[in-house]
């Protein structure tokens, strides 16, 4: 594949449970890239699946070029008391290396705009690790903001 990919020639679409396996790879090598983590298999494949069989979980996007995978994202939501409306949170994003820079993750977003507007969604967020900003350039490059929020959180 050469650097003239365009979004275009990828489609996205919502993943199956035929795509269970390569999602679960897809997660095992972003969190060894992103995070230095080692991801049991086993129990991101049961993650995978729990997410596929149901959908109050969460939802799968997979990009394609020629039918390849080449990409996932999951969207899971966040009800707004204050706007009376749907958030929905991006996470566990992945792009293969060799097809990074070339649209996938602008293609996804976009599948995910385009799905936010007709479901009647009033904002889409996601975190990204302080130490990534290539990814963080992507982000604004598409059109978001940082936000004023700071996250916390505590492993029980």
């Amino acid at each position: 594949m050469n650097d003239t990919t365009q979004p275009s020639r990828c489609h996205v679409a919502q993943a199956t449970v035929d795509d269970i396996t390569t999602i679960a790879q897809f997660q095992i090598e972003m969190a060894m890239e992103s995070e230095g983590f080692k991801l049991n298999p086993a129990k991101i494949t049961q993650g995978v699946t729990a997410v596929m069989n149901d959908a109050n979980k969460g939802t799968y996007l997979i990009a394609r070029v020629e039918n390849e995978a080449v990409g996932s994202l999951m969207l899971t939501r966040e009800w707004s008391d204050w706007n009376n409306c749907w958030y929905w949170w991006v996470q566990s994003v992945y792009v293969i290396p060799q097809y990074r820079g070339k649209g996938i993750y602008k293609a996804m977003y976009a599948h995910v705009k385009e799905m936010a507007h007709e479901q009647g969604v009033s904002q889409v967020r996601l975190y990204v690790d302080k130490g990534n900003i290539r990814a963080q350039e992507v982000y604004k490059k598409l059109g978001m903001d940082e936000c004023h929020y700071l996250m916390y959180e505590e492993v029980i």
